[in-house]
């Protein structure tokens, strides 16, 4: 039985840090999807005709990311945030890239509910997944860089399964090994916040409905479950 957990030291520095889950499991992620087409196509109108805005970089939901960062040591203008860095996109280009519907899915939440996401390939994860901070030994595959290897520095805020990294900086990189792609069919997908205030439980709670809603049509089964300082802990497959 592979789990995800938060780290006990993690719990007291973020106390009230939250990671909403959605377990997909059958995923037709080689097809098109529909939904979150119409969905980034309606976030591009917005933005065109100016009834949605970006997120700029003093909006609490992002402000409170760059808090965190800087807590644990990294520059947040150096290594941004994943809301972040989307966000600039969309002010740049006006529209989020498109890579696979899975991954177009999280993307488009992530920026209209202002949490930070991702996404594991459940194939790849050989053993439990904890959310901590990294230690000497730790190692790193960037994304679309398989041959490469870094070191986490000491004290970032990473997930990993023993040693192997799966996120640098929390959420500013995600691993090679575990992305999710058109031949992914079980994947754990992931909803972020750092602060209460930033994004409350309610709309926490909607985010991850709304990814639930975009998967829906694309799994054969979906699971959700909620890691927070009460719950440090959700199982991620048997």
């Amino acid at each position: 039985m592979s789990r995800l957990t938060v780290a006990p030291e993690m719990v007291k520095a973020f106390p009230e840090a939250q990671v909403r889950l959605v377990m997909a499991w059958g995923l037709r992620n080689d097809a098109p999807w529909p939904e979150v087409e119409r969905a980034h196509d309606d976030l591009a109108a917005g933005l065109a005709n100016e009834t949605r805005q970006a997120l700029a970089d003093d909006d609490e939901r992002i402000a409170s990311w760059h808090d965190a960062y800087r807590q644990f040591g990294t520059n947040p203008r150096r290594f941004r945030p994943s809301l972040d860095a989307l966000n600039r996109r969309l002010r740049k280009n006006g529209r989020l890239p498109r890579i696979s519907g899975a991954v177009d899915a999280y993307n488009v939440v992530s920026v209209t509910s202002g949490t930070p996401a991702g996404a594991f390939d459940l194939s790849r994860l050989t053993s439990d997944v904890q959310i901590r901070f990294a230690v000497s030994g730790d190692w790193f595959t960037p994304l679309g860089e398989p041959e490469k290897v870094e070191e986490p520095r000491p004290g970032e805020v990473v997930y990993a399964q023993g040693n192997q990294v799966l996120t640098r900086h929390w959420n500013h990189r995600d691993a090679d090994a575990t992305k999710v792609t058109a031949d992914t069919r079980d994947a754990v997908f992931l909803l972020e916040r750092v602060s209460r205030q930033a994004v409350p439980d309610v709309d926490m709670a909607s985010a991850q409905d709304a990814l639930a809603a975009l998967l829906t049509p694309h799994a054969e089964e979906l699971t959700l479950a909620v890691l927070d300082e009460q719950s440090p802990e959700a199982t991620l497959k048997g």
